[in-house]
């Protein structure tokens, strides 16, 4: 057996796939391993199964970096309209599901497929349930596995962050880049749902399984898309969004009818309807569940009896609703990895190391994160596909 390539990858995800896909069909014998038994088993779950493959909005601006430029390159070499067309090469029928989203009509198990395809038309060899053991570098790299010893000129980290650890994520891409020098920025979960404590709380554990639309708003960022209660806290893709930005102390602010001026809405429904309840009038706005739990606590009466400072001050609430996080529900919910190698290290061209020749990082385990809807596979692809480039 043959255990001299050009190039070996380890990690069969997007990044890593996408990697060996590109370098194989630049005639590159390639080695692409994975510990798990399955490639992209992240891809097979993502999009609740229906893989968000990419967004038709990916520009850099949407990506997260403490270096926010180093994504331009390999998003402008490999864009999301590259992904499209190979997509409607292979025949795989998709829809925009809302704001530049795009899903699968089927099964993820399509998008696998394809990537597979391409990876065997470009003549490279998969070997999954593989473990690594160890890495030397020399002239090359040596990779010592549970399925033998493999070398190469060239090796690919690609196996993501530390997000969603029960489909198989490790901290193994981080392990190997500091034992080769790299340095790392923080790591800590993105895309991921916010937990509360004390009254906010209170308010939130009766309201689980509740959702509207809703504006979460962080720092300088907001979202305006859906918002969940849960048991814990908040979640839902306007949440997970402002999370990505959230830091410990700071406070999140949410506007619940980001469309309509509650303050005005509610002194005209105590004009025009003096002896509704409260809780009725906000029900014609707001889930009833949340309705009569903002009711009972700012709002118990009638309207008649209520007076404008109090509506006022109610409007205020409901457009400016200050919360303070008391942290995430962490990598087991996260969907990515915040931070990762820096991409100081990196070259922004090709993903390899420059000072380590050879080593190339991509994916996740880059300090390079998009926002929810499929910015995060396009960053696989195109960073991938940059390095693929390079091998």
């Amino acid at each position: 057996m043959n255990t001299a390539y050009d190039a070996v990858v380890i990690g069969a995800g997007a990044a890593g796939l996408f990697a060996a896909m590109r370098a194989g069909q630049r005639g590159r014998r390639v080695l692409l391993l994975d510990h798990a038994e399955a490639a992209g088993k992240k891809i097979l779950i993502s999009g609740g199964g229906r893989c968000n493959f990419t967004n038709t909005g990916c520009v850099p601006e949407r990506f997260l970096s403490a270096n926010p430029h180093f994504a331009r390159s390999a998003l402008a070499r490999y864009t999301q309209h590259d992904f499209i067309a190979l997509v409607r090469r292979h025949g795989i029928p998709f829809h925009e599901k809302t704001l530049g989203q795009l899903f699968c009509d089927g099964s993820a198990r399509a998008i696998v497929a394809m990537l597979l395809a391409e990876c065997a038309a470009a003549g490279v060899e998969i070997r999954l349930d593989c473990r690594v053991t160890d890495i030397v570098r020399n002239t090359g790299y040596r990779i010592e596995t549970s399925r033998g010893v493999f070398t190469a000129p060239a090796l690919v980290l690609a196996t993501g962050g530390l997000s969603i650890p029960k489909m198989g994520a490790t901290g193994f891409a981080h392990d190997v880049a500091r034992r080769f020098g790299l340095p790392l920025t923080a790591l800590r979960p993105g895309l991921v749902p916010l937990t509360f404590a004390g009254e906010a709380l209170e308010l939130m554990r009766p309201l689980a399984g509740v959702a509207l639309d809703a504006m979460a708003r962080c720092g300088r960022v907001a979202f305006e898309e859906a918002m969940l209660f849960t048991h814990r806290g908040l979640s839902g893709p306007a949440i997970l969004q402002a999370s990505s930005y959230w830091r410990e102390g700071e406070a999140l602010t949410l506007d619940l009818l980001p469309h309509r001026d509650a303050s005005a809405w509610l002194l005209e429904g105590k004009r025009a309807r003096p002896r509704a309840e409260g809780r009725t009038l906000l029900a014609e706005a707001l889930p009833q569940r949340l309705a009569q739990a903002l009711a009972a606590l700012h709002l118990p009466g009638r309207l008649a009896d209520t007076r404008d400072a109090d509506l006022r001050a109610l409007g205020t609430l409901l457009k400016s609703w200050r919360l303070e996080p008391a942290g995430t529900e962490g990598y087991a919910k996260a969907e990515v990895t915040l931070g990762g190698v820096d991409t100081r290290a990196l070259s922004q061209q090709t993903m390899e190391a420059r000072a380590v020749p050879g080593l190339f990082v991509v994916g996740e385990a880059v300090d390079v994160t998009g926002w929810l809807g499929g910015y995060n596979f396009q960053w696989a692809w195109s960073s991938g596909w940059a390095a693929g480039e390079a091998l």
